[in-house]
């Protein structure tokens, strides 16, 4: 009885637990795109961004995005306060701005800009060409 309530815990923490996978650096990004054949979500973001935070605590943490995002994207987040990398023609003057990539680093639509709703999400674009 204890292993079970234990595995069922593990369970739902990994559940729970479950996040999106963000990189960091862009070009890094790009290059393991390229070895997985796969297309990157990009994010224009700031901490200081009130709806870049509301995107944060709705969108980006429902379990189909996260689990749409981590199967078919490789995931960038650049932050414009930490002064993260981004490729001129990907700079938005406001925050967030949502790229969906080609797997070299491509624009494949325009720039979603605002918070958007994890069903709206969903059905953007990029997210219905990757199935």
């Amino acid at each position: 009885m204890k292993k079970t309530v234990l595995l069922l815990l593990s369970a739902a923490t990994l559940l729970l637990g479950q996040e999106i996978l963000w990189e960091k650096d862009y070009h890094a990004a790009v290059a393991k795109a390229k070895k997985a054949d796969k297309p990157i979500f990009f994010v224009f973001s700031s901490h200081q961004c009130k709806w870049c935070r509301h995107l944060e605590t709705t969108t980006f943490s429902d379990p189909d995005v996260i689990a749409r995002l981590n199967k078919h994207f490789v995931n960038v987040i650049a932050y414009t306060d930490e002064e993260d990398y981004v490729p001129r023609e990907l700079w938005m003057p406001g925050t967030p701005a949502l790229w969906f990539l080609d797997r070299n680093g491509e624009a494949m639509f325009q720039a979603i800009q605002g918070s958007v709703g994890p069903t709206d999400f969903l059905s953007a674009g990029g997210m219905r060409a990757s199935g």
